[in-house]
């Protein structure tokens, strides 16, 4: 009976470290369908494992390759959904906006909104901070023929996202004039 005890306590005790963990990944809906009616689309999901390959593919020895070995190691894990159509109103705003609703959750912080009305163009970047780390970063992109939303899960700083796009190859979010690189 104590050991059941202590491992019910041990649970208790783990349970808001796993749930806060679990809160920056995004429940991104079923793109699939998306695939067959895009003119391009992007399909990316980087778990831990790949993420440590990754990193232990990159060179010791290069400068550039060290930082980008650190960035990753406080990196959990990466999903990216991007899809261009050739006709507007390809895709549910609705699917979107569920994305979008999930940031408004506590813990998330918006960095920035770029709202165009006259394009119909939208940019919403958060970021979920945990005992002054970062442990979550998300970007919804939409406008009438193509949407992106990129969801990061870890420790990463907004500085450091223009490297990970180069060395991942991450599609660049476009806002207006504005021309936001991730």
């Amino acid at each position: 009976m104590k050991i059941r005890l202590g491992q019910f306590a041990l649970a208790c005790l783990l349970l808001p470290t796993l749930g806060a963990t679990q809160e920056a990944k995004l429940k991104l809906p079923d793109f699939s369908a998306l695939g067959g009616k895009a003119t391009e689309s992007v399909n990316i999901s980087l778990s831990p494992w790949l993420l440590r390959i990754a990193a232990a593919c990159l060179d010791d020895k290069d400068a550039d390759s060290v930082a980008m070995k650190r960035l990753l190691s406080g990196i959990k894990s990466i999903e990216v959904r991007s899809y261009q159509f050739a006709t507007d109103s390809a895709y549910s705003a609705a699917d979107i906006d569920a994305v979008r609703m999930q940031l408004t959750a506590p813990g998330w912080s918006q960095l920035m909104q770029v709202h165009d009305r006259k394009k119909n163009e939208n940019v919403d970047m958060y970021i979920m901070v945990e005992n002054d780390r970062t442990s979550g970063f998300a970007l919804i992109a939409s406008q009438p023929r193509e949407f992106t939303i990129i969801n990061i899960v870890g420790s990463i700083r907004v500085e450091d996202l223009p490297r990970l796009e180069e060395h991942l190859r991450l599609p660049k979010i476009g806002a207006g004039q504005a021309n936001i690189v991730m």
